[in-house]
């Protein structure tokens, strides 16, 4: 809910041509933590979980190395110094369940939810809020038509993000 929320409001913002430049700052900053930078730390996740289940072992240099790679083949072309390569260790969610995933589920569940306010209505989504935790949240995303587990809600967000880019770019060079 609070991402939808910040969705329609950050949306209004730039559609009204207030404050757009920090909107769009907003926006993708945002998208680009919940959606990319979590499902980096998945993929992080998901590897070091395989090692340890593989009976494979864990320490600071080869989590540093795993980690690194992880971060080249996100943010290509980028330059890896060590500083980077132990981020890991100040991130708390890795000492926890393995629930990272859920931000960029979160984020790209919240702009399909806001494409169907703006098509249709917010009816399903407030009968949806009103459910509260009675069933799993893909549950009641499925409820009201959304499912994701359909990549489509992947690339929808990602085409939106694309588009938020091209509009801060076309700010910028203005």
């Amino acid at each position: 809910a609070s991402n939808v929320n910040e969705i329609l409001l950050t949306k209004h913002l730039i559609d009204k041509g207030l404050y757009t430049e920090h909107a769009l700052d907003y926006v993708l900053e945002n998208f680009r933590n919940s959606l990319y930078r979590q499902t980096l730390f998945a993929d992080f996740e998901n590897e070091i979980h395989q090692r340890v289940e593989n009976n494979q072992p864990l320490t600071a240099d080869n989590l540093g190395g795993i980690y690194g790679d992880k971060k080249k083949r996100y943010y290509k072309p980028v330059e890896m110094d060590e500083d980077i390569r132990k981020e890991w260790m100040r991130i708390p969610h890795f000492y926890y369940d393995f629930y990272v995933f859920q931000y960029s589920t979160g984020i790209a569940a919240a702009h399909a939810i806001v494409d169907m306010i703006e098509e249709e209505s917010a009816e399903d989504y407030l009968s949806m809020l009103k459910k509260g935790g009675s069933k799993y949240p893909l549950e009641l995303l499925e409820d009201i038509g959304i499912d994701m587990r359909e990549p489509e809600n992947i690339e929808k967000a990602v085409k939106r993000y694309r588009n938020r880019v091209e509009e801060m770019e076309n700010k910028l060079n203005a």
